[in-house]
């Protein structure tokens, strides 16, 4: 974290402890966003508003389900993508992250990241985004048991919703991200929700081919940037779930730092999907204006912070990310099509 966004003040530790008694979801499948929410509002500058922000955010949130039983090294395969598992799973991994046997955060996440990364675009990639949130804070600050629980809360949502999507076949080869974003088809029926429309999904845009970890980066990077552009002219579509066209691989960034790099490569065509599923399902046939901004980063997210709406908080963390006016521009329009909080 930078001076300015460091949690010097305890808040965050304080925000993942006071959500740590609530489940990844409500009504069964919406994602509970606070943990992801408040560690945005915490690095940007915007630690004085997180308590005052969950306490607007509290109506949405749900106990814990019930465990079930538990989740061991033996048996995980059997529980992988079980919903009804996912306190067994968060159980699972905060013995690893932190019981009697615990072993180094990077070692767990190294483990079972090649596992989980096929169902990234499960749960509207929300848990894969929840990692990356995750991942983040133990990359940039002192590691606390707060913020390794958060891991083990993450990764357990990741399991239980994992969920593959249908095999793809290759479309022509793009030649920039943008241009395979652009190529993505649309699914045929675009009501519904996510599940249904990701069950449509037939064959995607060939893009992303890496022969090394570097340029896999590389390669993710301008992924990133170019799906957080393209919300400026086809976040219309569908404003809310577009943003995780930008968010769930920004997920991926994040966490390449603390991963083996021989998976790096196989980490960017895990992004490339989650990006080219959500705009399959979401994005507008046609692009429309938008306005570009003369507001500075720190002022585009202290407008999303007022803001409120938590979409919208997570999709300005990842603009600033990518930090170039065109970014910005995208992250204003996120607050003009997303309805606040309150």
């Amino acid at each position: 974290m930078s001076d300015k966004s460091a949690d010097t003040t305890g808040t965050l530790d304080e925000a993942l402890e006071r959500l740590h008694t609530s489940g990844p979801e409500r009504h069964g499948r919406l994602s509970n966003h606070a943990p992801m929410a408040v560690e945005a509002l915490v690095r940007n500058g915007q630690a004085r508003t997180v308590h005052r922000w969950l306490d607007g955010y509290a109506h949405k949130l749900e106990e814990l389900p019930p465990a079930h039983r538990p989740v061991t090294a033996d048996d995980w395969r059997e529980a992988l993508g079980d919903p009804s598992r996912v306190t067994d799973w968060t159980r699972f991994f905060a013995r690893e992250l932190d019981g009697p046997e615990a072993r180094p955060w990077r070692e767990v996440l190294a483990e079972w990241w090649p596992r989980l990364l096929p169902g990234i675009a499960a749960g509207a990639t929300h848990p894969a985004i929840r990692t990356g949130h995750a991942v983040r804070t133990l990359l940039t600050s002192p590691e606390t048991a707060p913020r390794r629980a958060e891991l083990a809360h993450a990764l357990g949502y990741w399991a239980a919703r994992h969920q593959p999507l249908p095999p793809l076949a290759p479309l022509a080869v793009a030649p920039s991200a943008a241009a395979a974003l652009d190529a993505v088809p649309p699914v045929p029926e675009q009501e519904g929700g996510i599940l249904a429309r990701l069950d449509q999904l037939t064959a995607f845009p060939r893009w992303g081919t890496a022969p090394d970890p570097d340029t896999a980066k590389a390669l993710l990077t301008e992924l990133v940037a170019a799906a957080t552009h393209r919300y400026a002219t086809h976040g219309h579509g569908e404003p809310i779930m577009l943003v995780h066209a930008a968010t769930a691989p920004n997920a991926v960034l994040r966490a390449l730092p603390a991963l083996p790099r021989e998976l790096w490569v196989p980490s960017l065509a895990a992004a490339w999907t989650a990006a080219a599923a959500v705009t399959a399902a979401y994005t507008a046939r046609e692009a429309a204006p938008y306005a570009r901004t003369a507001l500075t980063a720190e002022e585009v997210f202290e407008r999303a912070a007022a803001h409120g709406d938590d979409h919208t908080i997570k999709f300005a963390d990842t603009a600033l990310d990518v930090g170039d006016p065109l970014a910005l521009a995208a992250a204003v329009r996120s607050i003009e099509l997303n309805p606040p909080l309150l």
